[in-house]
């Protein structure tokens, strides 16, 4: 069966830069969970004072389940899944969740550099502040890595591959 990492964290923290690099030091194929919401269409409606998609965590789920399942059957032995919906993947279905951080300072710098508007800036703050992303992946059982995004990842990074091969 094709192993699954969840690559997860508030908004801006690096989970796509994170994600496609885990995808080639373990040579595991990357989806991008935004994309796949898009090309599954699973949004339910668009939430407009908060700016986002609104999905079911459970629509989520199934669509990533069969792209796992199209990848098992091409012989790829894993997938990394790129969301901030990712740690809501059920436990049985998920090697580990890597749930990043970053500082508070550095975080609202990038957001502000995506173009998020303030509401949605202190929101996301908000959110990484209390952890919220953590608590989750939490309360979902999941076998959780954390990884702080501040600074260049380089060698950190490669040590984090190291350790999920051995999963």
């Amino acid at each position: 069966m094709t192993k699954i990492i969840a690559v997860t964290g508030t908004p801006g923290t690096g989970k796509s830069t994170i994600a496609r690099k885990l995808s080639l030091l373990l040579h595991y194929q990357y989806l991008d969970g935004s994309q796949l919401i898009k090309s599954a269409k699973i949004a339910r409606g668009y939430d407009k004072k908060r700016r986002t998609a609104i999905v079911d965590p459970a629509l989520f789920t199934r669509e990533v389940l069969k792209v796992r399942a199209k990848c098992a059957k091409k012989g790829i032995k894993g997938l990394i899944v790129d969301s901030h919906l990712a740690h809501f993947l059920p436990k049985r279905a998920v090697s580990c969740c890597i749930v990043l951080s970053c500082a508070i300072s550095a975080l609202a710098k990038r957001l502000s550099k995506k173009g998020f508007n303030q509401p949605k800036i202190r929101e996301n703050l908000d959110a990484e502040i209390f952890d919220t992303i953590l608590v989750e992946a939490t309360e979902s059982g999941h076998k959780i890595f954390r990884f702080d995004t501040t600074k260049p990842a380089g060698k950190a990074l490669k040590i984090l591959a190291n350790k999920l091969k051995k999963l």
